[in-house]
């Protein structure tokens, strides 16, 4: 074989070669940038899933410490009510019982008076007599008098106390509800922004079943608070059985 001929072929094997092995390093590097890739997505997607779940998780907490904060205000609101219900019980009967000293006062200043004016008449027996009945009379209007005008007092008292306390309640009612409904609007308003932010179909899916469904918390929500604010919803005023005109009724 002519030498020209046998360097040719050698230079076409050569050549040959070096394709082979060109192809065989776009191969390699090719792979090589699917697994890096691969592995990227990967590793973003289970980042992903840790911020997804350490969110959730936070969330969670906060509701958690929300409803705990609101639980002891709610229960130290009950206790100042309470305390307050009470203290205007003891004012009022305490009132009652000072009213009904000074009316016992007042009988037995004017029994007093009567008597002195009594033992200066001639008439001693007669006047006996007479002391005798003015002071069963006056100690029967004093003592009788004393203890309807307390019995009076403190039913007034007592009916105050109530009032006031039924105002407290439905006041705290309607503050309860309207933080029912605030928290529940809040909540709708999170879900939103979740659902605008959020790009994956599963999510996206479920939460707008979740938006649904707090939807419906809302609006029950803002019922109750129309429904705790309407006229029926203001404690009933108890009939009185004071006469009119009697200076003991409000």
């Amino acid at each position: 074989m002519p030498m020209a001929e046998q360097q040719k072929e050698s230079s076409v094997l050569f050549s040959l070669k070096e394709l082979m092995n060109l192809e065989e390093d776009r191969i390699r590097e090719e792979e090589a940038q699917k697994e890096a890739q691969a592995k990227a997505e990967l590793e973003a997607r289970q980042a992903a899933e840790r911020a997804a779940r350490l969110a959730e998780e936070a969330r969670l907490r906060s509701e958690e410490e929300a409803r705990r904060i609101d639980e002891q205000r709610r229960k130290e609101e009950a206790t100042r009510l309470d305390a307050i219900r009470q203290g205007e019980i003891e004012r009022a009967r305490a009132d009652a019982e000072h009213r009904a000293r000074l009316e016992a006062m007042t009988s037995q200043q004017a029994h007093e008076q009567t008597i002195a004016a009594l033992t200066q008449d001639k008439h001693k027996k007669r006047l006996q007599v007479v002391v005798g009945i003015t002071v069963g009379v006056l100690l029967i209007v004093g003592v009788g008098g004393g203890i309807a005008i307390k019995q009076n007092l403190d039913d007034s008292a007592k009916e105050k106390a109530l009032h006031i306390a039924q105002q407290k309640e439905t006041e705290e009612r309607l503050r309860r509800l309207q933080n029912d409904f605030d928290t529940a609007a809040r909540r709708e308003q999170e879900l939103q922004a979740s659902l605008a932010n959020s790009k994956d179909e599963a999510t996206r899916a479920k939460l707008q079943s979740e938006l649904e469904l707090q939807r419906q918390k809302t609006q029950a929500a803002g019922k109750a608070v129309k429904s705790g604010a309407g006229p029926d919803s203001a404690p009933k005023k108890k009939a009185s059985n004071c006469s009119p005109g009697d200076p003991l009724c409000d």
